[in-house]
């Protein structure tokens, strides 16, 4: 049991995981300073108010309070982290996508290495001729 667990934890999809968990705990630290030192500030601009989680509805005469601000938040870390996984995944199918060949490759490829062979025969045949 240890070596069938041990087999996958080294798959490599599990540890893609790891690192991708460990990288979005830490991009989600950076898109919440972002959006309270940066995006909270401009939309307090138009709000005149920097801390969004302080937006509130109330209804009167109950204790039901409608956190707005604290949702705001959430939807605006949420797109940031969006459009960030969108960037890396856009580079990553990019990167992917230039190391793979095209079909007309490989063809042309073929058809080299069989003139390369053509080649090499004809040499040797002519190499045996003048000996």
């Amino acid at each position: 049991m240890i070596k069938e667990f041990k087999a996958f934890i080294m798959r490599g999809n599990v540890l893609d995981m790891a690192v991708g968990v460990i990288l979005g705990a830490a991009l989600k630290s950076i898109v919440d300073s972002l959006t309270k030192n940066l995006i909270n500030p401009i939309i307090s601009l138009f709000i005149g108010q920097v801390d969004l989680s302080g937006i509130a509805l109330t209804i009167p005469g109950t204790k039901a309070v409608f956190r707005i601000g604290n949702f705001l938040n959430d939807v605006i870390n949420f797109l940031i982290i969006a459009f960030v996984v969108f960037l890396i995944v856009k580079g990553f199918n990019k990167l992917r996508e230039m190391g793979k060949k095209t079909d007309a490759e490989e063809a042309v490829e073929a058809v080299e290495t069989k003139e390369a062979i053509y080649l090499k025969e004809i040499r040797d045949l002519l190499a045996n001729k003048e000996n």
